[in-house]
């Protein structure tokens, strides 16, 4: 694979390669202090922004709702539960004896990257100038923009998690 769709996979298996090796060493029990987001919800906010984005751009159902993982992570199978606008009392279901498991989080990760994977092999050439409306958000952006903004995103958590103490 060359070209954008290249570099866009690159990334993407960068970010996953960074969020596997935290998930690995530990970081889940991790939080900067107590009103912030624990490590695993930022892991599943991360996974639930590409597992959105690349599914709508691709025009297929959220692999979170289709295969079942929002009943793993003990969620309503909502295709806008992103966590994105989350108060502190939804986001506190991520610590503690309510957080879901590594084994968990990092088998909606590995799903949402085959989605991920799926769309950029698939994409063609000129597919960044599409317009690819988002039914959860109800906005219209192009797929540069789209993919753009979710891999800033996933990097800025990504950077989260690596300030996170020991």
């Amino acid at each position: 694979m060359s070209g954008w769709q290249g570099l866009a996979l690159l990334m993407f298996r960068q970010v996953r390669a960074e969020l596997t090796r935290m998930v690995d060493a530990g970081a889940l029990g991790r939080e900067p202090g107590p009103d912030a987001n624990s490590a695993a919800w930022l892991v599943w906010h991360v996974a639930r922004g590409q597992d959105r984005n690349l599914s709508e751009l691709a025009g297929l159902p959220q692999v979170y709702v289709e295969q079942g993982w929002a009943a793993r992570f003990g969620r309503p199978a909502d295709p806008s539960d992103t966590g994105y606008g989350h108060t502190p009392a939804e986001a506190a279901a991520f610590r503690g004896a309510d957080a879901p498991g590594a084994a968990v989080l990092l088998g909606y990760l590995d799903a949402v990257h085959d989605r991920v994977e799926g769309y950029l092999a698939a994409a063609p050439a000129g597919d960044l100038a599409r317009t690819a409306p988002s039914p959860t958000l109800g906005t219209a952006e192009s797929v540069e923009v789209r993919l753009a903004a979710q891999l800033a995103d996933s990097l800025a958590h990504v950077g989260q998690l690596g300030l996170l103490p020991d």
